[in-house]
């Protein structure tokens, strides 16, 4: 019997591509659920239909009914809305905060062993709110951001050197964009620091543009924003999850004096296996290392101390 994945605002390309890929690699059966449930119900039945092509027997369906998603093992939450001309920072916070809030204890009173991995922005305040609603331990909520930012300085740094992919290892803290803490004297090409093989003004270069990997997608796209690589790097983490792999992945978690920090969700290395969250890797970090860090966790605190939470 295959996993069950359940993935909560479906109708976006990042939930749909989280579908799709989960499809492709035979991962688990999916949910995808979401107030519009026609176009819920029309993408489950087009991403099924690619089972004989991808020889993939994974089911999926489309819907509006929370019943439906009982007894997931993973709930991947996607749901929430764009900041849209005029908006306040503050508006799109607290407009997010109702949308996940209300997910997150619809899916928990259907799946209350499952894990959580939330997508939804802001992310950090997002993860911290979802850990409170649902209840659960610190390890079974995970925010997932600091994969898709190691992901976007791999491939540049990977261009830059003109290696593969698969021979580079990026390391980043903190939170997702502006807030990301790189640090390139862990990120590795083989085995070997990027320091020692790029100058400064390079690296510096490189941290920049990942940083605003988002915006440079959207002006280019014009409207709507990155999916491909978002959705992608969920996957990863539900594969680690699912297949138990003790994978070593940045994510946003819950710290309990780890750092410095307490009581705040913040992106870190941990260690992903079938229990979720089984080890947060402690790394010593430089003085100016732990000061970008502890900027960035002021941030989500701020975002969190509006909140409430």
């Amino acid at each position: 019997m295959r996993p069950k994945v359940t993935v909560a605002g479906g109708a976006g390309n990042v939930g749909a591509t989280v579908g799709q890929y989960l499809v492709a690699k035979e991962l688990a059966d999916v949910v995808l659920i979401d107030i519009m449930e026609s176009v819920q119900h029309g993408r489950g039945l087009d991403l099924l239909q690619t089972g004989p092509v991808l020889g993939s027997d994974s089911r999926i369906i489309g819907t509006k009914d929370y019943r439906d998603t009982a007894n997931s093992d993973i709930v991947v939450v996607t749901a929430g809305i764009p900041r849209k001309p005029g908006m306040s920072r503050d508006d799109l916070l607290h407009t997010n905060a109702r949308i996940v809030g209300d997910v997150v204890e619809q899916v928990v009173a259907h799946s209350p062993n499952c894990i959580l991995i939330i997508v939804s922005n802001p992310l950090d305040a997002m993860t911290q709110l979802a850990l409170k609603r649902s209840g659960f331990a610190r390890e079974r909520v995970i925010g997932m951001a600091g994969v898709l930012d190691a992901a976007r300085l791999q491939t540049f740094i990977a261009q830059e050197l003109r290696v593969s992919v698969e021979n580079v290892h990026a390391c980043v803290l903190g939170g997702h964009g502006d807030a990301m803490v790189p640090l390139p004297r862990f990120s590795t090409v083989a085995g070997i620091p990027i320091t020692e093989l790029l100058p400064p003004d390079r690296i510096e270069a490189l941290v920049k543009r990942t940083a605003g990997g988002g915006g440079e997608i959207l002006a280019l796209i014009g409207t709507g924003s990155a999916y491909y690589a978002p959705g992608a790097s969920v996957v990863e983490m539900v594969e680690a999850i699912l297949k138990d792999k003790k994978k070593i992945l940045p994510c946003c978690v819950y710290l309990q004096g780890e750092y410095g920090i307490h009581g705040l969700c913040v992106g870190v290395p941990v260690k992903l296996g079938a229990a979720g969250v089984e080890q947060v890797i402690e790394i010593r970090l430089t003085p100016d290392e732990t000061a970008a860090l502890n900027r960035s966790a002021a941030g989500v605190k701020e975002l969190v101390d509006i909140l409430k939470l």
